[in-house]
């Protein structure tokens, strides 16, 4: 059965919510959840961090476009090139009009994306901006942006998993926040919405 997107973003986020009640990293996946869906704290910030080829990027080089910001990582099953996938056709249904737009790809998952990524990222829009940096860096543009996750282990095979809330980032010209869309979100939609601000 497919879950629509505003229902698999509280699905998800109730998971990771009860997983990381004990969690001092981050402040609690339940409040986090709150302040994005409620607009109860600001979302999003000023961020320094690594392109794919080692050049620092900053969020104020992207001002006077919209921003696309997108938190996941390159080994993610199904969300992340989902959505990708997603953000690309939106794009492309633009045609020149997305020019005006900068497409943001942030890993939440730095050890093993690093060397990775470049490549992963030609499967999508060619725009596209992969950023990275240490994990506390990343935890900290994460926190910013209410972005839950958590590293979770596979005790039998030594490997891991991240799970974590797959939303699309919508930011303004100024680097102001302009709102969300939940996973799954259609090409049709983001598309639909990313004009309106583009108008």
């Amino acid at each position: 059965m497919r879950l629509s997107p505003a229902r698999a973003l509280l699905i998800a986020a109730s998971l990771i919510a009860g997983s990381m009640a004990a969690a001092e990293e981050q402040p609690s996946a339940a409040q986090m959840m709150d302040d994005l869906m409620f607009g109860r704290d600001k979302v999003g910030g000023p961020f320094t961090l690594t392109d794919i080829s080692g050049r620092q990027r900053s969020d104020t080089e992207f001002r006077g476009k919209l921003m696309i910001v997108y938190f996941g990582y390159t080994s993610c099953p199904d969300v992340c090139p989902t959505d990708l996938m997603s953000i690309t056709q939106a794009l492309e249904a633009l045609g020149s009009a997305a020019e005006a737009i900068q497409p943001i790809f942030i890993t939440l998952d730095p050890e093993r994306d690093d060397k990775v990524m470049a490549e992963y990222l030609k499967a999508f829009y060619p725009s596209f901006i992969g950023l990275t940096g240490s994990p506390d860096q990343i935890r900290r543009v994460a926190n910013s942006y209410k972005a839950v996750y958590r590293k979770v282990e596979d005790a039998k095979t030594s490997n891991y998993t991240i799970d974590h809330t797959g939303v699309i980032y919508l930011m303004g010209r100024s680097g102001e926040y302009l709102g969300f869309m939940p996973p799954q979100t259609s090409p049709d939609r983001l598309s639909e919405v990313l004009r309106k601000y583009l108008s």
